[in-house]
């Protein structure tokens, strides 16, 4: 006998085919999935569930755990979710019981150093992804990938090269192709993708991206037919690897190149990405900058030195940070910005490899992009919301606006990434509002949730409920 070698090790291999298998296969009937970051396949949709379209603190709660602050979103298998927190001093993976809400195991994650963000970014904001068997969670510089069983015993721990990603790490981890996959875009020169075999926590392959910046995108996964990549939104380009080996295989331009947020999508036979302007001003030669502004005639400029425009990117400028900006390292960068765009862009299925940006782009919109948040692609309609609560939707196939721009009546900012079931779009804002909003051609309202406090974490659907991560605890709302 070759290859397991015995009949008790075929069984073993024949087991983890089928582990592996489930990674990649539609649930089966009546399963309950929210697997990884925005459901299966990151896609935010879950057209067979009903969750409830009027609920509150007094209205079709659940129950309601309080939880430590984290902006991971609810990760669900079965009876079970899981999410991370940070309380300020320890990171940790937390396991629900999806039933009643009460909390199974906590574990503390093996960091040495906790990663540093800005803004409202927070250490645990990657949403944890599992096989039924692990749940992996991703902190990024703290301390990689720690993968631990549904009884929260620790299966292995991967420290990834993550070092210095602008605003601190946000991008979640997927499953594909019985893989994880990690973006690891960050400064200095250091990106990757990557794939860890997730029994083991192998790294399987890691390929360079050194030319990318910072961005806190979540990959997602391509299938068609035989083809099978990972594709990522990162500065300037949209990059679609194998998934088997790492190799690159398509990009094309039309992103913006500092610290891309918006994840892509994947809907019909197309592909569709989206990244917010950073602004009209124009960064002008070194050469005039510094005639204007290197008040020491040093040749460098510090960040005391520089024009607003500079300073606020002055952390990608400053290639070698030493905290200063030479010639050289200003034109390095301004290679790379100059090519840079914003909107939000489809991309046909590729027949090829390489540069497809002046063939495989159907259509292109730069009205309405959010700052954050992913699109949502549904019923053949791209659905998008921005600070402000401005939705826009247009049709799919073509680009057409079906809206833009319209007021859902809920202001405030939009962290969290829409998500779909039953005809529904269910938005949640910063200022603690979820609207429900009928899938179609005109914008209409049907319900405004107030839960009177913040929203940063995307909701998540499973079992005809919704379960919603707010700034200090889980709800879970249904009949």
């Amino acid at each position: 006998m070759t290859g397991c070698g015995s009949l008790r090790a075929v069984w073993r291999c024949v087991s983890m085919w089928c582990v592996l298998s489930a990674m990649t296969v539609a649930p089966a009937p009546g399963a309950v999935r929210w697997p990884q970051f925005r459901g299966e396949n990151c896609s935010g949709v879950a057209d067979g569930d009903k969750p409830p379209v009027e609920f509150g603190p007094s209205t079709r709660l659940l129950w309601k755990t309080p939880l430590p602050r984290g902006l991971s979103s609810p990760c669900i298998w079965e009876d079970r979710i899981f999410v991370t927190a940070f309380d300020g001093r320890k990171l940790e993976t937390i396991c629900l019981r999806r039933s009643d809400g009460r909390i199974l195991w906590r574990q503390q994650a093996p960091a040495e150093k906790i990663e540093r963000v800005s803004g409202y970014n927070s250490p645990a904001s990657a949403t944890c992804a599992t096989d039924g068997r692990f749940v992996y969670a991703y902190f990024g510089a703290s301390c990689g990938l720690v993968a631990y069983d549904f009884d929260g015993n620790r299966a292995w721990h991967t420290p990834l090269p993550i070092y210095n990603v602008r605003h601190g790490s946000a991008a979640s981890p997927i499953l594909a192709a019985g893989r994880l996959i990690i973006n690891g875009d960050q400064e200095d020169g250091k990106s990757f993708i990557a794939a860890i075999d997730p029994a083991t926590g192998r790294i399987l392959w890691q390929t360079p991206r050194p030319m990318y910046l910072s961005s806190q995108t979540t990959p997602v996964y391509w299938k068609r037919g035989d083809v099978e990549e990972v594709v990522i939104a990162g500065c300037v380009r949209l990059t679609a690897y194998d998934v088997r080996d790492g190799a690159e295989r398509w990009s094309v331009r039309g992103l913006e190149a500092i610290s891309i947020a918006n994840s892509p999508v994947v809907g019909g036979d197309m592909l569709f990405a989206m990244s917010q302007s950073m602004g009209e001003d124009k960064l002008p030669p070194f050469a005039a900058l510094a005639a204007q502004y290197d008040r020491n005639g040093d040749g460098r400029i510090s960040p005391a030195e520089s024009p607003r425009m500079v300073r606020d990117i002055f952390s990608v400028l400053d290639v070698n940070r030493d905290g200063a900006i030479t010639a050289d390292e200003y034109d390095q960068r301004l290679r790379i910005l100059g090519q840079a765009d914003y909107g939000l862009l489809a991309v046909r299925a590729p027949d090829r490899s390489g540069d497809l940006t002046d063939t495989h782009i159907v259509w292109r919109q730069k009205k309405g992009i959010s700052e954050v948040s992913s699109p949502l692609y549904y019923r053949g309609r791209l659905f998008i919301i921005r600070d402000g609560g401005l939705a826009s939707c247009f049709e799919a196939r073509t680009g057409r606006p079906l809206y833009q721009l319209e007021r859902i009546g809920a202001e405030g900012r939009y962290y969290a990434s829409p998500v779909a079931a039953d005809g529904r779009i269910y938005v949640a804002s910063m200022s603690g509002v979820v609207t429900v909003i009928e899938a179609g051609d005109t914008l209409k309202v049907l319900a405004r949730n107030d839960l009177g406090e913040a929203i940063a974490a995307t909701c998540a659907i499973a079992d005809n409920k919704l379960y919603i991560r707010t700034a200090s605890a889980m709800w879970a709302f249904g009949e």
